[in-house]
């Protein structure tokens, strides 16, 4: 195939998921937006993790957030658990991959705080130990998944929100995946500046 029409064909497919995904995902994006926004405004913190793309992705979530989106605001309490090799190597080594999430939440996560969980398969074993670990600490859970949800699916509580990209393709899932972490930023800062309409 010639590569630029392959590269092409991999745009239209991003355009078409977030296409057809936009109706179906906006009302559990706005809910885990109000979510968020309200663990915010009662003091809370949001922590978050993911593998891979998705660890870039928590990564990326906690940068908007401690330093800015689009608009000039004061920097918000947002953690990304995937940063501290020294911590992540520890746990793993001591203990088990599986735990490198979950005992950094147990140490940090209060009552009120936000966890922000991103697995395009929903079977990330570390980040189902880290969802047992935010409900164990009486925090509310944001998963972002993929395909049919995984293990994440049963997990989720009714207070909790997740977002369950309709695709089986990881790469379109973190396209999409990125969207809703700007979606809610966005929302974020237009709740917290009272620019809701």
């Amino acid at each position: 195939m010639d590569p630029v029409q392959r590269v092409i064909e991999n745009f239209n497919e991003s355009i078409r998921l977030k296409t057809e995904a936009s109706e179906q995902l906006a009302a559990p994006v706005a809910a885990a937006a109000e979510l968020t926004s309200n663990c915010l405004l009662n003091d809370g913190k949001i922590l978050s993790c993911g593998n891979g793309g998705s660890a870039a992705d928590a990564q990326h979530f906690s940068s908007e957030m401690l330093n800015r989106f689009e608009m000039e605001r004061p920097g918000l309490p947002a953690f990304a658990l995937t940063t501290d090799s020294s911590t992540l190597t520890s746990i793993a080594n001591d203990y088990q991959f599986a735990d490198i999430f979950s005992k950094q939440i147990r140490a940090l996560g209060q009552p009120g705080d936000a966890l922000l969980a991103i697995t395009t398969s929903g079977d990330s074993h570390n980040i189902v130990h880290a969802i047992d670990a935010a409900h164990d600490r009486d925090m509310r859970v944001v998963a972002l998944t993929g395909r049919e949800g995984g293990q994440i699916a049963d997990l989720i509580r009714e207070n909790d929100v997740e977002i369950r990209v309709p695709s089986w393709s990881t790469a379109r899932i973190q396209e999409v995946h990125l969207m809703i972490i700007h979606s809610i930023c966005d929302l974020i800062d237009r709740r917290l500046l009272g620019l809701e309409t």
